[in-house]
């Protein structure tokens, strides 16, 4: 008797409920629609880290370079050239230490000992800067009027561009290019932990225990392409050659480094032995992240302990902007929706209710108590809510689809405190700064709209809720009507 009743309202009555069902439907697709784009943000903020920290890293130890005293210019490298050399080529290369003050190599086994700390792995993040060019002298020219005699250039009274009474300096000069790309020296023992790790081998091999001290290198594709070079070629760092063993691609963004070494191997170029830059930890359990990272805070005075939670806060762009709508506009106006859905399908059923005095009148003087008239008109709202709940998940999943197919672009910025060589912020990479000038690191993303049974699963709830509460409001109107208010409506 009950589903035959309610088949035959819900038939009787198909546009009231169909504009029920719409707004449920409306306020459902919404919900599916934030909620996914939300979690799209989230893997697209995951991918910008991920490429930033190094898979299998959970949080770094650094520490900042110390700024310089008053009255002193912070140290940058020198290069010594000859003068007296004339259109005689000069080169000079530096390798630099990147932004970040060094460590010593020690606090690696200090962070790994710490209670919770599944493994630790020690990194040292360069810059090689190379100067290379000539001197030309100048040529001395005579002026008509002079009386035959010349000084040579910078000599003797008069001298300088001059070049003395009656004579004059043309020419010479100084032509000279400088050339950068960064160095990041790896543990080669710690397989899958720090920024290599984010990187995929499109050629070659990766570093194996056996390659500590060896004269190889692995190279970031951007930069084998830029420079030519390919498996088996040689990459000169610090006047070393290196052979090339590997050709690695970044999953996502901008590589840490261009040139990959062995951590040794790097050291020993940089004049920094047993020194590093940056330890990458990995915690025992994901859950205790925050907990490790005070204890290491403490246990290691003096450095900054971060985790990618920390450096999520950093990062800005349009992606920051659309995480930000999403998260909070996005959400309010899916809700404020949702509830007016269920407002409006509550007073509809409740106009429906009123609209049936006479018969729900009848039925109770054919002996339906109230509680079954209730029953009817929470039923026939369920329908009503679970068929909108399918409406709004079919036009949820198709929005969800066309923005995952659209692939809108979002750029990603990581700022750093002070980047470049002379900061202490994070810049390019995981260890520091991303050579001279670098002071934060821009990456696109590709936003997509991953819908999860557990979105899936709200949803529908929703439905089921939207239901319950036009029921409600429908059941409360009926259970106060009586007999007599159905006659009153006979004519």
């Amino acid at each position: 008797m009950f589903l035959t009743y309610l088949r035959r309202e819900l038939r009787r009555r198909r546009k009231a409920a169909l504009v029920a069902a719409s707004g449920l439907a409306l306020g459902i697709a919404l919900v599916i629609v934030v909620t996914s784009v939300t979690a799209g943000m989230q893997r697209a903020q995951d991918q910008v880290l991920g490429s930033l920290y190094g898979l299998g890293t959970d949080l770094t130890v650094t520490k900042a370079g110390s700024a310089p005293a008053d009255g002193e210019l912070p140290e940058r490298p020198t290069f010594d050239f000859d003068a007296d050399a004339d259109g005689e080529e000069q080169s000079g290369e530096r390798l630099v230490v990147q932004g970040l003050a060094t460590l010593d190599a020690a606090t690696v086994t200090t962070a790994a000992a710490q209670d919770g700390v599944a493994r630790a792995a020690g990194g040292l993040s360069l810059t090689s800067i190379s100067v290379d060019g000539q001197f030309r002298r100048g040529q001395v020219q005579q002026d008509d009027s002079s009386d035959g005699s010349a000084t040579p250039p910078n000599g003797g009274p008069g001298g300088g561009s001059s070049g003395g009474p009656g004579g004059r300096v043309e020419g010479g000069g100084a032509a000279f290019g400088i050339d950068s790309f960064t160095v990041y020296g790896t543990d080669v023992t710690a397989d899958g932990l720090g920024p290599l790790a984010s990187s995929a081998l499109t050629e070659g091999r990766a570093f194996t225990k056996a390659d500590t001290d060896a004269a190889v290198a692995v190279v970031d594709s951007g930069y084998a392409q830029r420079e030519k070079l390919a498996k088996g070629d040689k990459v000169t760092v610090g006047g070393t050659k290196f052979t090339v063993v590997g050709v690695a691609t970044a999953d996502s963004g901008q590589a840490a480094a261009d040139v990959y070494l062995p951590l040794k191997r790097a050291q020993t170029l940089a004049e920094a032995e047993d020194k590093i830059t940056t330890v990458y930890v990995q915690a025992a359990d994901s859950q205790q992240i925050g907990t490790l990272k005070t204890a290491l805070t403490k246990k290691l005075p003096g450095t900054t302990v971060t985790s990618s939670a920390d450096l999520a806060d950093t990062v800005s762009g349009s992606l920051s902007t659309a995480a930000s709508l999403a998260g909070t506009v996005g959400r309010w106006l899916s809700w404020t929706v949702l509830g007016a859905a269920f407002l409006v399908a509550g007073l509809l059923t409740t106009a429906s209710v009123g609209r049936r005095v006479r018969e729900f009148g009848t039925l109770k003087a054919l002996g339906w108590r109230s509680g079954r008239v209730t029953r009817q008109i929470v039923g026939e709202a369920v329908v009503n809510g679970l068929i909108g709940g399918a409406l709004g998940i079919v036009v949820g999943l198709g929005a969800a689809y066309a923005i995952t197919a659209a692939g809108p672009t979002l750029t990603a910025q990581l700022g750093s405190p002070g980047g470049g060589m002379d900061g202490g912020g994070m810049g390019r990479g995981p260890g520091g700064g991303g050579g001279p000038g670098a002071g934060a690191q821009s990456l696109d993303v590709a936003l997509t709209a991953p819908v999860s049974a557990t979105t899936l699963a709200l949803a529908v709830g929703l439905a089921v809720a939207g239901g319950l509460v036009a029921g409600a409001f429908g059941g409360w109107r009926a259970s106060r009507l009586r007999p007599a208010d159905a006659l009153r409506r006979v004519e």
